[in-house]
């Protein structure tokens, strides 16, 4: 509850003092009373405002006192000027300060403690008491030898209350020290000696339990007449003694079985467990025997640097709930062995820190082996893999001999997804050890002949040799897998990421540079990672590549085209090889215009690349196809002849879940059939994602558009995927086309692929011809269309425009 007092506010000074009214307002905002003068103030009068909320005198809800701006500048004790609203309608200003601010639930109450009357106390609560706190009370008259039990002594027993029983047959459930407790009501009744002893009892139900009776002499006059005590159940705490002592067992005959050291203290460094291998360490260090409870800043009071050490440490054990560090014991001038420190924070079930413990483990001969000059040079001090500049020169090596032999080498880039919020989480140390067991998984999993690094913080490299490309995407698909699957326990946590990786596949045409194949490598995985992450982007390496001042020019020039809508658009037409077919069939080809600084028209193989590594692909894929559809909705006499429009579709576009939703709307705004329209996945992608091609497949079909599969036959995968992908159109590789006349073999593959496909229902169209004996060649497989420069070369789009024709009727077309 708050007293609020409240006066009408002027700007200028008033000789005369202002009148105030005093509002109570409970915890929820209700008016609980106002004075008399709540009526000249406010207009209302204090009935009216009772049980009323107080916003109903307010202009706004701002105006609340109890908002959190009013409220803490209220119970500073400083005036706020708040907003009223008066009975008759009008708003004016008031000045609100606190005067009583109460809880509710606050009200003070008064209680007094006086001593118990025994004879008034109720028989049940000393049941109660008997009951719950597992004791019952004695008493033997001396003179009579008559025994007195309350209803606590007959329960521990196991009897009914009540029963008949003498003192020598409660002696029977003793399982030991009947005569002690004899002597014990002997000695008490001749001397008035009190007394307590332990006893282990089975009860009536043959239970065990251990008590712990007490007696004392009751005197009358000054003679002992009675004798009284109770008996309590001490077996609960009989069985957590055990449980501790068995857990001391266990936890000593634990440490002494490791060669680790280990080592718990308590907060205030006060040893509470320690085994003989820390001991030892200890003593052949500091010359000083450890004992158990010793402090250790006393122990090391002779060595100052090592206290200050080791105090920081556990200091920040106790902060924190674990870390990890690499050391010796002390910084001394001999050689000491180096350990790898574990600290352990250790917590009460009140979360309260009582503690911490810490393992460490001899890593001298690792790190000794590590500090050798030699493998310092070449390895990662963390993992001990290949570090960046011997697989530098690893892949120079292979480079040079690949002018020596005809073979497909791969490079795999690899780096892992969110793996800064491990270090966030767990700290440097844990995740050295977590990148320590990745790697060496890694290492036993992939082939005895390539080359395994860590390049940076989170990255790591591979270098495939002399493998072919279907089998290297197999080998960088099983390193993704085994990375997802990884799981690093830690705190009872869990520690588990993905991984994005790019695969640089290196046949022929490559650069001599490795840093140059790196780059590009980079560059794919940068693809995979905006695309999705725990993926593989898989290219080729290109033997001409922009250097980064190049590519950064590039990039704005494509992005000046993407926001100016200004893609220069080509066409390129499909024709019919084996039959004659009526209607336009192209494929759309782009280019990115100059620039007025002097940047040159960019041809796909130039700008494809900057768009993929920058992330511009997917948005370049939009850009095209709207391009298209706007320029064609311009060209109604088009719309008969359009039978085919083929766009390329990036990795980026082919792994976007939203692509399918661009494509529908698009197509709901242009007056052409959807189904003239078909998209172009490449091979390559299919192969490296076939669930995803497959589930886009059906989006696109949905959307009715067709599908086409654009290089098959670059991989053995594609006569599987040209009889069960969900496509239209097969598409043949360049490389099947171009050697198609000199080759037989070439000639038997392309016709079991054009056969599978026919087989299928699907079309074929042979890509790149180039000439007119490969023209007869793919006329005689029977192969459907044909593409290439001996058919049709590309022209701007502009060019596709119907020519005029002038009729009786007026002129159409131009």
């Amino acid at each position: 509850m708050k007293e609020f007092i409240i006066r009408r506010y002027r700007s200028e000074q008033s000789p005369t003092p202002e009148r105030h009214t005093v509002v109570r307002i409970d915890d929820e905002g209700k008016v609980l009373s106002a004075d008399h003068h709540a009526e000249a103030i406010l207009g209302y009068d204090s009935g009216e405002l009772e049980g009323h909320p107080v916003y109903r005198i307010l202009a706004s809800r701002e105006d609340d006192p109890f908002a959190p701006a009013n409220r803490h500048r209220i119970e500073r004790g400083q005036n706020v000027l708040v907003t009223f609203r008066h009975k008759e309608g009008f708003f004016y200003t008031a000045c609100l300060s606190l005067r009583l601010d109460m809880r509710d639930s606050d009200k003070a109450a008064s209680a007094t403690i006086t001593l118990c009357d025994s004879s008034t106390r109720d028989s049940r609560l000393l049941r109660s008491a008997q009951s719950s706190a597992s004791f019952g009370i004695w008493e033997l008259d001396t003179r009579t030898n008559e025994m007195a039990w309350t209803e606590g002594m007959f329960q521990l027993l196991e009897l009914r209350p009540g029963s008949e029983i003498t003192p020598e047959q409660a002696l029977f459930y003793c399982q030991t020290g009947q005569a002690k407790v004899r002597a014990m009501f002997r000695r008490c009744m001749r001397t008035g000696e009190g007394f307590a002893l332990d006893l282990d009892i089975l009860t009536s139900r043959q239970t065990q339990r251990r008590i712990t009776l007490n007696g004392r002499a009751l005197k009358q006059g000054g003679r002992i007449q009675r004798l009284g005590g109770t008996m309590v159940d001490r077996t609960t705490e009989m069985a957590l003694t055990r449980a501790r002592q068995h857990a001391d067992q266990m936890l000593a005959a634990t440490t002494r079985a490791t060669p680790d050291l280990v080592v718990a203290v308590d907060v205030s460094f006060n040893l509470q467990h320690f085994n003989d291998a820390w001991a030892s360490q200890f003593v052949e260090t500091f010359g000083v025997n450890p004992g158990h409870g010793d402090n250790l800043s006393v122990l090391l009071q002779e060595f100052p640097n090592e206290r200050m050490l080791m105090e920081r440490l556990w200091h920040r054990a106790f902060e924190r709930d674990s870390f990890v560090v690499e050391m010796a014991m002390a910084q001394q001038a001999r050689e000491l062995p180096v350990h790898e420190f574990h600290y352990q924070r250790l917590t009460n079930e009140l979360g309260e820190v009582t503690g911490a413990v810490h393992v460490a483990r001899r890593i001298d001969n690792r790190v000794s082996h590590a500090s050798s000059g030699e493998y310092r040079i070449r390895h990662d001090p963390v993992t001990g893999l290949m570090n960046r500049k011997a697989f530098i020169a690893r892949v120079l090596r292979t480079l040079e001999q690949k002018t020596q032999r005809n073979s497909c080498d791969s490079l795999l880039y690899l780096d892992l997804d969110d793996f800064e919020r491990f270090n966030d989480v767990a700290g440097s140390g844990t995740c050295d050890r977590y990148l320590r067991e990745l790697a060496g998984n890694l290492s036993v999993r992939v082939r005895q002949r390539d080359a395994l690094a860590r390049l940076a913080g989170d990255t790591f490299a591979l270098l495939i040799e002399n493998c072919p490309e279907a089998r290297a995407r197999k080998i960088a698909q099983q390193a993704l897998d085994l990375i997802g699957d990884f799981v690093f326990q830690w705190q009872g946590h869990k520690l588990q990421t993905t991984a994005s990786g790019g695969l640089l596949v290196m046949d022929t045409d490559i650069p001599p540079d490795p840093e140059q194949l790196l780059s590009q490598a980079a560059d794919l995985c940068h693809t995979a990672k905006t695309s999705g992450r725990n993926r593989i982007h898989t290219a080729r390496a290109l033997a001409h590549q922009a250097d980064d001042s190049t590519a950064s020019k590039r990039v704005e020039q494509i992005r000046e085209a993407l926001d100016g809508h200004h893609l220069i658009l080509e066409y390129q037409a499909m024709r019919p090889v084996a039959s004659p077919t009526w209607g336009d069939h192209i494929e759309i080809l782009c280019r990115i215009p100059a620039t007025p600084d002097g940047e040159v028209v960019l041809k796909p193989d130039e700008f494809l690349p900057i768009a993929e590594r920058f992330d511009l692909a997917k948005r370049l894929d939009r850009q095209v196809i709207r391009q298209t559809l706007a320029w064609l909705s311009n060209q109604p006499l088009l719309e008969p002849r359009l039978k085919y429009c083929g766009f390329n579709l990036s990795l980026a576009s082919v792994l976007d879940d939203t692509f399918t939703d661009f494509m529908a709307r698009a197509l709901s705004e242009s007056p052409f059939d959807p189904a003239c329209f078909c998209l172009e996945i490449r091979e390559a992608h299919a192969t490296q994602y076939p669930d995803d091609v497959a589930v886009l497949c059906d989006a696109l079909h949905r959307a009715g558009c067709r599908v086409a599969l654009d290089g098959a036959g670059a991989s053995v995968e594609s006569y599987s995927l040209a009889a069960k992908l969900p496509v239209d159109i097969i598409k043949l590789d360049r490389r099947m086309v171009q050697q198609l006349e000199e080759d037989p073999v070439q000639q038997v593959m392309l016709e079991a692929l054009h056969r599978i496909a026919e087989a299928a229902g699907k079309v074929t169209v042979a890509t790149f011809i180039e000439s007119d004996d490969a023209l007869r060649k793919v006329r005689t497989l029977g192969i459907h269309y044909g593409q290439g420069y001996r058919l049709f070369r590309p022209q701007p789009l502009e060019q596709l425009t119907p020519a005029a024709v002038d009729l009786t009727t007026g002129r159409i077309g131009g």
